[in-house]
C-alpha cells in the first residue's frame, strides 16, 4: 500500500509539473502509449495482474499472460526482461534473452511478439522522452488505475454425496423422478440426456446400503435387434457387470419372497400385497437381466461386424493403395518408353549428322590433296630450273625473259654467255622476288621431304658458294 501511495503521489507530481517524462511510443497510432513511472516495475501481458494488459485481436495468444517486465536500475536506466513468453521480446530487430534484462536507450525499437503472415508487428513501440503535458491524452490506463477487470463471483464448490464420491460401473448421473405413487416408481432412476452414441450404453448402478427391492436399476433404451452402435470392450465388461448386479438382484428378490412366505404372523391380505410386489418387481429385474442380455449379445454381433467390415475395408484400402500404385508405376514406365525413343531418336540425328561431318572432311581432304598435286604439277612444270631439274633458288629474269637459278645461271655463264633454252647473247639477268615468294608460299603446302630436300639444297649451294668465293679471293691475292 505504502509504494502505491508513493507511486500515485509521483504521478501527480508529475502531472503538476512540466517535467519530461519517459513512455513506449506506439508506432503508427496515436493511443495505447505506455508510460514508464519512476521507480515502478511495469509489467506487460494479456493477464489481469499487469500494468498495461496488451490484447490481440487477432491472434490471442500473441503476447503472453506476464510477456515482460520493465524495472528501473539505481543508475536510473530503465531495462526490459523477457519472462520466457512465447513469441518474445525484440529490440532494435532481436530477441533478447529470457530472464535477461536488457539494457535500453532512448529511440530503441521494442516489439512485443511476431508478424503474422507477412503483416507488420502489432505491438511496435519506440522509447521517447517528452513532456508529460504534451503525451497525457495518449496514455494507455494503468490496470492499477481502474482498467484491471473484476474478477468473477467463485461459485461455491457443491458437496458429493458418498455415492457420488465412490467409483460407480456408470458414467452419466441418475436424476431422481418424484411422482405422487412412490411406492411404485421408487426403485427406478431416470439417466441425464447423452449423445445417440452414449444412447444406447446406459447401464444399472446399486447402491451398497439399500436392499434388493429398492435398488435402482438404469432402464436400457438401446435396441436389441443386433443394429446397435458400435461399442467397446469396455462396455461390454461393464454390461457383463450390470448383468452379475441383476442376477444378484433376483436372488435377493427370491429370498425376500421365500422368507415372507415363511412368516404365519402377519395377515394374508398384507403377506399377499407384499409377496406381488416383490413378484413384480422379480419379474421386471427379469425382464430387464434379459433385455441387458440381449443388449449384450447384439453389441458382441455388432463388434464382430465391424471387426470384419474394417478388415474388408482395410482390404479394400490395400487394393486401392496396390491399384494406384501400378498406375504410377506403369505411368512412370510409359514415360520412360517415351524418353528412350526421344533419345534414340537423338542419337540418329547426331548419327546422321557425324557421318555428313564425315562426308564432308572426307571431301575437303580430297580436294585438299588434288589441289596439292595441281600446285606441285604447276611447280614442277613453270618453277623448275632447266638447268638443275629443282625449284627456283634465287631466281633470275635473263634479257630474253627466261628464268633461272641464280647459282645455275652463273655457273652456265662461265662455260656458255648464252641463254640455255633460246640460245640468245645473255646481255643481263635480273632477281625475281615476286617469283621467289611464290615459290616459298607454295612449298609450305608441299610434303616434308621435298620441304627438307629443298632446305638441304639451299644448304649446300650456300657452301659452294663460299667456297667459289674464297677460291677468287686466293687468285686475286696471287
Amino acid at each position: 500500500m505504502d509504494a502505491t501511495a508513493a507511486d500515485c503521489c509521483a504521478a501527480e507530481r508529475d502531472e503538476c509539473g512540466d517535467s519530461e517524462v519517459l513512455c513506449l511510443r506506439r508506432v503508427g497510432s496515436s493511443s495505447d502509449w505506455l508510460r514508464l513511472v519512476e521507480k515502478t516495475e511495469i509489467t506487460i501481458g494479456r493477464g489481469v495482474d499487469v500494468t498495461y494488459q496488451l490484447l490481440s485481436p487477432t491472434c490471442p495468444l500473441m503476447i503472453s499472460r506476464l510477456h515482460c517486465t520493465f524495472r528501473q536500475t539505481e543508475a536510473g536506466q530503465w531495462t526490459v526482461t523477457d519472462n520466457k513468453s512465447l513469441n518474445g521480446v525484440w529490440v532494435n530487430g532481436s530477441r533478447i534473452p529470457a530472464e535477461e534484462a536488457c539494457l535500453l536507450k532512448l529511440e530503441d525499437s521494442i516489439e512485443f511478439g511476431v508478424p503474422i503472415k507477412g503483416n507488420k508487428v502489432e505491438f511496435h513501440y519506440v522509447l521517447i522522452q517528452q513532456p508529460l503535458k504534451d503525451i497525457k491524452l495518449f496514455l494507455a490506463k494503468r490496470q492499477q488505475d481502474g482498467a484491471k477487470p473484476a474478477h468473477a463471483p467463485k461459485k461455491p464448490k457443491r458437496k458429493l454425496a458418498v455415492e457420488e464420491v465412490e467409483p460407480s460401473t456408470s458414467k452419466p448421473k441418475l436424476y431422481r423422478l418424484s411422482c405422487a405413487d412412490k411406492s411404485a416408481d421408487k426403485s427406478f432412476a431416470k439417466p441425464c440426456p447423452l449423445s445417440p452414441l452414449k444412447g444406447q450404453q446406459r447401464h444399472g448402478q446399486t447402491g451398497t446400503g439399500e436392499t434388493a427391492s429398492s435398488r435402482p436399476i438404469q432402464e436400457s433404451e438401446g435396441p436389441s435387434d443386433g443394429t446397435s452402435t458400435p461399442c467397446d470392450l469396455d462396455n461390454l465388461k461393464m454390461y457383463s457387470q450390470n448383468i452379475m448386479l441383476l442376477r444378484e438382484q433376483v436372488d435377493d428378490t427370491q429370498r425376500q419372497v421365500a422368507s415372507l412366505e415363511g412368516e404365519p404372523c402377519q395377515p394374508d391380505s398384507l403377506r399377499e400385497e407384499q409377496v406381488r410386489e416383490l413378484q413384480g418387481q422379480l419379474e421386471a429385474l427379469r425382464a430387464k437381466m434379459h433385455g441387458m442380455e440381449t443388449l449384450e449379445k447384439s453389441f458382441s454381433e455388432t463388434k464382430r461386424q465391424l471387426n470384419e467390415q474394417k478388415t474388408q475395408h482395410q482390404e479394400e484400402l490395400l487394393k486401392k493403395q496396390l491399384e494406384d500404385a501400378l498406375q504410377e508405376q506403369k505411368k512412370v514406365i510409359d514415360e520412360l518408353a517415351l524418353s528412350r525413343q526421344g533419345f534414340e531418336e537423338i542419337l540418329l540425328a547426331k548419327n546422321k549428322e557425324l557421318e555428313v561431318t564425315k562426308e564432308e572432311k572426307e571431301k575437303a581432304r580430297a580436294q585438299k590433296e588434288e589441289v596439292v598435286t595441281q600446285v606441285t604439277e604447276v611447280l614442277e612444270n613453270e618453277f623448275q630450273c632447266i638447268i638443275c631439274s629443282e625449284l627456283f633458288i634465287k631466281a633470275v629474269i635473263l634479257n630474253c625473259a627466261h628464268s633461272f637459278c641464280s647459282f645455275c645461271i652463273k655457273q652456265w655463264r662461265k662455260k656458255k654467255d648464252e641463254c640455255p633454252i633460246c640460245r640468245q647473247a645473255i646481255q643481263s639477268q635480273t632477281r625475281c622476288l615476286a617469283l621467289d615468294n611464290c615459290i616459298d608460299r607454295m612449298v609450305e603446302n608441299l610434303s616434308l621431304d621435298m620441304k627438307s630436300r629443298r632446305q638441304e639444297l639451299i644448304t649446300e649451294r650456300k657452301g659452294e658458294r663460299k667456297v667459289m668465293s674464297l677460291g677468287q679471293q686466293l687468285t686475286l691475292q696471287r
